[in-house]
């Protein structure tokens, strides 16, 4: 598919680096993704070469940082699916997530609508649902899940029991179970009911290619930095027709075409109304780069990749005891598992002293717990560069673990 090891040299912290004097081996890039060279070049060269704000002056240097960032949205559009008109910068999937429920959900829902959501989102999906439920005194029901999975069948039972659902948000792929779930189908049913879609795209984007235009749905929210581009900048992408009726979520320059002492104020059209203040140029043009990168690669030789890996470590771990392991029949790069009897962040504690990063806890899913009846949990989470031979250090230290930490206990 690709030569791991040539990609992982283009990644600077993949060369050589320790964590508690071994080397570094990282399994949480559900949180965060390790960035190429060229991405911190793009980077470095907007601050070394043409530093400029952009949409604000009428200079070369105010050109050349406009044309990038025009040129960071087209390959947005491009890689999604969608027109470039389609495509507002935020600083990450949460500020798009709650750029949705303010400007939409604010503005449209009423005490006699509802929202429906998953005990599974994310935080980012689920808190500014329950503001706006709280500000407009709609109602929040929860989708019914068979094995921890929603399914089509239980979203059309949600409508039967629950008809006046105007909204449905969910995560394309949960960051805990790593559950896909089936978005065109879900798309469907909602819009056969009359309602909109808020997909969560933070975990699916960058495993997986995501067709907007093809799934129908309404809003797409997902961030740079969970796909080898910079933290601190992410998009919403909407349907204009549904961007240009939203109200806008934060307000200042750049945002408007005019306004007057009769306080009067006129935005542009979608998207650049929703673009208030100097926006982070630098990490926008990064996005870009790192864009170009995924498709050097290509998302379905990564997508084969980590399912290569799940693989291959299902197949190591199968003889090891004590482990339990919460989604091991999923289709993403997440291995959610605890160790009987050990609390996820003595087992996290552990990996670290072997210089392996993984995630523990409740991943700022926290209901999750009223699924899987476990307050934490331990996620390994891989990526294009991932390797066999880091999966094998891993299983190493899972497999000696319950030795050490039994020894500990015990002592």
């Amino acid at each position: 598919m690709y030569d791991i090891y040539k990609v992982r040299k283009e990644f600077p912290m993949l060369n050589g680096k320790k964590m508690q004097g071994h080397d570094l081996v990282y399994l949480d890039n559900a949180s965060t993704t390790f960035k190429p060279r060229c991405v911190i070049d793009a980077m470095n060269e907007y601050y070394e070469d043409y530093t400029a704000n952009s949409h604000r002056g009428d200079y070369d240097l105010c050109y050349k940082a406009e044309t990038k960032v025009n040129e960071a949205r087209r390959k947005i559009a491009e890689f999604i699916n969608s027109d470039v008109n389609e495509v507002v910068f935020t600083s990450g999937d949460t500020e798009a997530l709650n750029l949705v429920a303010y400007g939409y959900g604010l503005k449209f829902l009423t005490k006699d609508d509802a929202i429906l959501l998953s005990k599974s989102e994310h935080a980012s999906n689920t808190l500014p649902w329950f503001k706006i439920s709280n500000m407009t005194g709609c109602h929040i029901y929860f989708v019914d899940t068979d094995k921890n999975m929603i399914t089509p069948e239980n979203v059309k039972k949600a409508f039967s029991e629950h008809p006046n659902i105007k909204v449905v948000a969910f995560a394309h792929v949960g960051n805990v179970l790593g559950y896909r779930i089936d978005i065109e189908e879900i798309t469907k049913i909602t819009h056969e009911h009359g309602a909109i879609i808020v997909v969560d795209g933070a975990q699916s984007v960058p495993h997986v290619k995501t067709d907007f235009k093809k799934l129908d749905i309404d809003f797409l929210s997902f961030s740079a930095h969970k796909m080898c581009g910079p933290t601190g900048v992410g998009v919403l992408i909407g349907k204009y027709d549904l961007l240009q009726k939203m109200d806008t979520f934060l307000t200042g320059g750049g945002m408007n075409e005019s306004f007057n002492s009769n306080i009067e104020c006129v935005p542009y059209d979608a998207p650049r109304k929703f673009e208030a203040g100097t926006q982070n140029v630098a990490g926008i043009i990064g996005f870009g780069a790192a864009i170009d990168f995924i498709n050097e690669i290509g998302l379905e030789n990564i997508e084969k990749h980590e399912e290569e890996i799940h693989t291959y470590l299902l197949e190591q771990i199968k003889d090891i005891d004590g482990i339990i392991i919460y989604n091991n029949d999923h289709e993403s790069n997440l291995f959610t598992f605890n160790r009987k009897g050990v609390f996820a962040q003595d087992e996290g504690t552990l990996f670290n002293s072997k210089g392996i990063a993984v995630r523990t806890g409740q991943h700022c899913a926290k209901m999750l717990d009223e699924l899987i009846c476990e307050v934490a949990t331990v996620r390994a989470s891989f990526y294009l560069y991932t390797t066999k031979e880091e999966i094998d250090v891993f299983v190493d230290a899972l497999r000696s673990g319950g030795d050490i930490l039994d020894a500990y206990f015990n002592d």
